[in-house]
């Protein structure tokens, strides 16, 4: 989203990324406008008189993910030559929810829109956004076989409303060199976060302005998502299943966030004020972080600073580990049966194993599936970019956030609560009190 990240190398790729503030506030503006939209009034494309016909696609993206981009849809045209895709529409990922639904309230959305996962339900308040159930079940790879956060990533109230862009996971990556400075083994899976804690406690060395690790503290998406781990490996939820209140309001928020609680007394982590965590991930390429959670988007920038790392698996409270992935999106818009049928064709050419490849590895993405991770082109790749597998792994326990219209109402507190806690300024159990009573009234009025 806002974190200006690269993703997986090589080759590095420039840009913004998936991370940053939900905007789901100015989506609900928005969406209430839709309904008097008009389907198919587009932007002046359609079927030539040839034939031919012309789709819009806003494509998010930049550098080499745009070179991708371009790349694919010159060979697209050669293999479908009825079909013209015009690219040079649209704004950068960053921005796209706003253009899309400014499109949508003036009845011009494009045809294909890469759309971030956790701005996928407020979209699809819309009527245009097309049912791509059809897509999904006609590809060359099963679709039962893509991994679970793929495809519930995609999915809303039961439908699949776009297909699968980029998939990534969290983990652990540490610095070496600080690990051995202070004597200690590197972790493996299996870790605990009691362990994570007192590991961190002892990387710390304030002579030398080192942290055991580091936590966005801006409040923001950044600074939530990687909360939901532990409190789905705790027995909690998101969302209370079958109720509108946050189902993490007992146990499984307490102790998740007393574990920034010690942390934070332990004067072992490095707090970032700056949305997206920027300044945390420069302190760990500038080598004064010993742990720090991210995800393969990460590790561009990690190489290009030489810094010899390690990664392992999020730790757990119970010897297992559980990770989250947040999905980006190709979703289709119905600007008419011609157009939806190819923009429909675009997308399910772009899931095809070559294509899917190609891009996986041009734009940063995990592999979309058991069978793409399985293939010897993958493994191959994967086997040049130390630690990767680690992330491709752990996407066997990966969840998502839910994809739900409440779930800005219930980021936005707990971003406020994670930092009041990070900064010493409330107690794990006043701040989830404080969180749970404005996030529950907030998402009673989300109909």
């Amino acid at each position: 989203m806002s974190l200006n990240r690269s993703r997986i190398p090589p080759p590095v790729r420039g840009g913004p990324s998936r991370r940053g503030v939900l905007r789901g506030g100015g989506a609900m503006a928005l969406t209430g406008a839709m309904g008097t939209a008009v389907a198919g009034c587009g932007t002046g494309l359609g079927v030539d008189s040839h034939g031919t016909v012309h789709i819009e696609v806003w494509h998010g993206q930049t550098s080499t993910a745009l070179r991708a981009v371009k790349r694919l849809v010159a060979d697209f045209h050669r293999s479908h030559p009825k079909i013209r895709i015009d690219l040079s529409g649209g704004v950068l990922a960053d921005d796209m929810l706003q253009k899309v639904m400014a499109g949508l309230v003036a009845g011009s959305p494009p045809d294909v829109a890469y759309i971030f996962g956790s701005d996928l339900a407020s979209v699809a308040r819309s009527p245009q956004l097309a049912d791509l159930t059809s897509v999904v079940e006609s590809g060359q790879v099963p679709w039962k076989q893509y991994w679970p956060a793929a495809r519930e990533g995609v999915t809303v109230d039961g439908v699949v409303r776009a297909v699968p862009a980029v998939l990534d996971s969290l983990a652990v990556v540490c610095n070496k060199a600080l690990f051995r400075r202070a004597g200690l083994e590197l972790p493996g899976p299996g870790w605990t976060w009691q362990d994570f804690i007192e590991t961190a406690r002892k990387l710390t060395d304030r002579g030398r302005g080192t942290f055991g690790t580091g936590w966005p503290a801006a409040g923001d998406e950044d600074t939530v998502w990687r909360m939901w781990p532990m409190i789905w490996d705790l027995g909690g939820e998101v969302i209370a299943e079958g109720k509108r209140e946050i189902g993490f309001a007992g146990e499984p928020g307490v102790r998740s966030l007393e574990v920034l609680a010690a942390l934070a007394k332990d004067r072992s982590v490095y707090v970032d004020p700056k949305p997206g965590g920027e300044q945390m991930y420069q302190a760990f390429a500038a080598g004064r972080l010993g742990m720090v959670a991210t995800g393969p988007w990460q590790l561009p920038d990690i190489r290009q600073a030489k810094i010899d790392y390690h990664v392992v698996p999020l730790p757990g409270f119970s010897g297992r580990s559980v990770t989250i992935s947040g999905p980006d999106t190709w979703s289709v818009f119905d600007n008419g049966a011609a157009r939806l049928e190819a923009a429909r064709t675009f997308v399910g050419w772009l899931m095809e194993p070559e294509q899917a490849y190609r891009w996986d590895t041009q734009a940063g993405s995990l592999p979309q599936s058991r069978p793409a991770e399985r293939r010897p082109q993958w493994r191959a790749y994967a086997a040049g970019v130390p630690g990767l597998p680690v992330f491709t792994e752990v996407l066997e326990t990966a969840r998502v956030r839910p994809v739900d219209r409440a779930y800005p109402k219930i980021s936005m507190p707990f971003g406020e609560a994670i930092t009041a806690v990070l900064l010493g300024k409330s107690t794990p159990a006043k701040a989830l009190r404080r969180c749970a009573d404005e996030a529950n009234a907030a998402i009673a009025k989300v109909r």
